[in-house]
């Protein structure tokens, strides 16, 4: 099980059929929020049509149980949902080599569902997408990409072909600008310390960068993992609105 926090974030899940275990609140969220049916079960928010167990509590208590540093008055438990990869084959799907940062892997998730990619393929150094901070960073887009740990090196070599490019984001590759972009393939995007590792760059097809508008007078070395992932998906729908 993995934990939700804030009401934002756990309406949406709730709106978009996630099955709640457990929820924690203020009395405050309780009476915005809920209708009591019997005893502890509670029908959420009405067009949710959510039925669920809730345990009032103070909100000094919840800021015991919260992971923020600003916590909310509403914590939510839900089971995990099943990974799976769909028709990688004639998509583009993001694969990360060992990001480590939540925020980024919860941006990443968020680029991914706004543009439309269902699948994020993720090395198993990867942190955990149900880490409370990464669900925290996904804003509940969590619920609308495909998400899986595997061997990376294993499935990148089963699928790289002609037809089928491994783009990888180095300082020396092509500019993303004027490349000529697939509509399918995977875009492997590395560790915000070290990049992208030896072992999967030898199975890059495509090396691509971003290129500086002020090259060798700016300050900044490389762009932030997640906000450069959101450079690049948001070219590669242009390129090819293959939504």
């Amino acid at each position: 099980m993995f934990i939700a926090e804030g009401s934002k974030i756990v309406l949406d899940f709730l709106k978009n059929g996630a099955k709640p275990y457990l929820l924690i609140a203020s009395k405050t969220w309780i009476n915005e929020n809920a209708i009591n049916n019997s005893e502890d079960i509670y029908t959420i928010n009405n067009e949710t049509n959510t039925k669920c167990r809730i345990i009032e509590t103070e909100e000094n208590i919840i800021k015991k149980c919260s992971a923020l540093s600003t916590p909310t008055n509403i914590l939510a438990v839900f089971r995990y949902s099943e990974s799976k990869i769909e028709n990688i084959e004639n998509n583009l799907s993001i694969v990360l080599d060992n990001v480590q940062d939540p925020g980024n892997l919860g941006t990443i998730i968020r680029t991914a569902e706004w543009f439309g990619i269902k699948n994020i393929i993720c090395s198993k150094g990867t942190v955990d997408v149900y880490n409370p901070k990464v669900i925290q960073a996904t804003m509940g887009a969590v619920l609308g990409v495909n998400i899986t740990y595997t061997d990376i090196k294993e499935i990148i070599s089963k699928h790289a072909s002609p037809e089928f490019p491994i783009y990888g984001t180095y300082m020396e590759g092509e500019n993303l600008y004027t490349k000529k972009l697939s509509n399918k393939g995977f875009i492997v995007m590395g560790n915000e310390g070290k990049g992208i590792s030896k072992e999967i760059t030898r199975l890059i097809t495509e090396k691509i960068s971003i290129p500086n508008a002020r090259p060798g007078t700016g300050i900044a070395e490389s762009l932030n993992v997640a906000i450069a992932c959101s450079i690049i998906c948001s070219e590669f729908f242009r390129i090819n609105s293959y939504i």
